[in-house]
């Protein structure tokens, strides 16, 4: 990995602590030696993207990776136009629902509108969503083109549950399932005791850019009511893409999907 892209990685690994850390801790966390991650902690938070408590010396994530945020989403407005489809769906399926966006490889939640209800999953912004373990990244990888297909079911599929499907056969019949149906459908792939559905936002030639999704306790979700939250899922999808992209491609019907085996 270059310079840069450690120094990237150590951003990124702050990011998603959920508390102050010390450069020891950092270090750990990072592989690096603490010479290292002090160097680039230094040049880091030189750009304002980490801060370091005066008092505790410890650092925590700074203000420039939000000025950075807001400044695409003023010129490429996903949440502003998602959210309400987020908020709708969450309101009429009283059941957690979490939009995610694909960015350097990875599917990761951006937006989530919980669920009302005591027992309740709960998801949490930045968390990352494998492809084959969860609905939304089932979803996202059935609308890819087969050579991006192949890449992600190439890679070792971890294991998070009894449940999780890691053999790359049962895992492309999931994906076909997923392109036939228009959404997905994970029974505690990730964690145990949940089962979501999630569908594609694409771009004007098909290409996913991210998801909605719907996750529920197992226990109290029947099959019908599912493939229901899956289709008003695709339906949410689908409003936010053409929204999104305004008319350059009609949004009415899934389009013929490019598979190859």
């Amino acid at each position: 990995m270059s310079t840069i892209g450690k120094a990237l990685a150590l951003l990124d690994t702050l990011s998603r602590l959920d508390k102050e850390a010390g450069l020891t801790d950092i270090a750990r966390l990072c592989a690096l030696d603490k010479a290292t991650a002090r160097r680039f902690l230094v040049e880091l938070e030189k750009h304002g993207f980490v801060e370091q408590d005066l008092e505790t010396r410890r650092y925590r994530i700074g203000s420039a990776p939000v000025r950075l945020a807001r400044i695409r989403e003023a010129r490429f407005p996903l949440l502003r136009i998602a959210i309400p489809f987020i908020r709708t769906l969450a309101e009429s399926s009283t059941e957690t629902v979490h939009l995610s966006e694909f960015s350097a490889g990875r599917l990761s939640t951006v937006h989530v509108e919980d669920s009302p209800r005591a027992h309740r999953i709960t998801v949490d912004v930045g968390s990352f969503l494998p492809f084959h373990a969860t609905a939304s990244g089932l979803a996202f990888l059935a609308f890819c083109p087969q050579a991006e297909i192949d890449e992600a079911l190439a890679k070792p599929l971890e294991k998070f549950t009894d449940h999780t499907v890691v053999d790359p056969q049962l895992v492309r019949v999931m994906l076909d399932e997923t392109a036939a149906r228009g959404f997905s459908i994970s029974h505690n792939g990730l964690e145990a005791g949940v089962v979501s559905t999630a569908a594609p936002i694409r771009t004007p030639n098909g290409h996913p850019i991210g998801c909605v999704a719907i996750a529920a306790p197992f226990s109290r979700i029947t099959k019908a009511a599912i493939h229901e939250f899956g289709a008003q899922a695709a339906a949410a999808a689908n409003a936010i893409s053409e929204k999104y992209y305004g008319s350059e491609r009609p949004m009415g019907t899934i389009p013929e999907i490019r598979r190859t085996d």
